[in-house]
């Protein structure tokens, strides 16, 4: 499986192209927007895009999708039904930031925990992780020991907890009880910024790392998150 990421929007959301090498099908993970750069990308492969996942419903992940999807006829797949109410609002939040119009869209598929997604010969495993937003999905290669996760986690830092629905007690329990499983060799891909892995994260991260995090550090933590940055 070959893995391109794409920054899209002002935001630098991470848009990621997976395209497996045997069928030359692909996916995209959060077409967020500059749908011109993710078509420009998938026909320089020379690949058939067959499916569009998405992780959650913020503009800056899924601003693109309807459009990509329509340009394409390929299914929308992803999130989970609880971010129903955010893929509602997307014509609020991106008259509210400033981007272009946004074709509303109603995914082919919800997903839930435990779920597979699937193109070409690859398939994914489906993890519910809530905290950022209540219907947040990770996308999970074993064989590639790959995670694509959103904003759940990002290299030296968190999701932030401060948007309506989100919830920093789920978040952390997110990270901890389904991604740490998977295992510290496990390189992810976040919704922003550079790739890290779940070992380095356990071991650095001044959130989640195994020896800082203690249920003392919430509200001092989300106060850090909110002004790090704005995704």
């Amino acid at each position: 499986m070959n893995v391109t990421l794409i920054p899209v929007t002002p935001f630098q959301q991470n848009c990621t192209v997976l395209c497996c090498n045997t069928t030359k099908r692909a996916a995209v993970i959060d077409p967020g927007g500059d749908i011109e750069r993710i078509v420009s990308e998938i026909e320089h492969q020379g690949v058939a895009l067959e499916k569009i996942f998405l992780t959650h419903g913020h503009l800056d992940h899924c601003g693109a999708a309807g459009k990509l999807a329509q340009y394409m006829s390929v299914p929308i797949e992803g999130p989970h039904i609880d971010d129903a109410f955010l893929i509602n609002q997307l014509l609020t939040q991106s008259a509210r930031f400033g981007f272009s119009k946004t074709q509303l869209f109603t995914p082919d598929r919800w997903l839930k925990d435990g779920d597979t997604v699937a193109f070409g010969n690859v398939t994914l495993d489906v993890l519910h992780c809530p905290g950022h937003t209540p219907g947040h999905i990770v996308f999970f290669s074993d064989n590639k020991r790959l995670a694509s996760v959103g904003d759940v986690l990002f290299a030296g830092s968190i999701g932030r907890t401060d948007f309506p629905k989100s919830n920093y007690v789920d978040l952390i329990k997110s990270i901890r009880t389904k991604l740490w499983p998977l295992g510290d060799d496990v390189t992810f891909i976040p919704g922003h910024g550079p790739m890290s892995t779940f070992g380095q994260e356990r071991q650095t991260n001044p959130y989640v790392a195994d020896t800082v995090l203690t249920s003392n550090d919430s509200s001092m933590a989300v106060q850090k998150i909110i002004s790090q940055h704005s995704y």
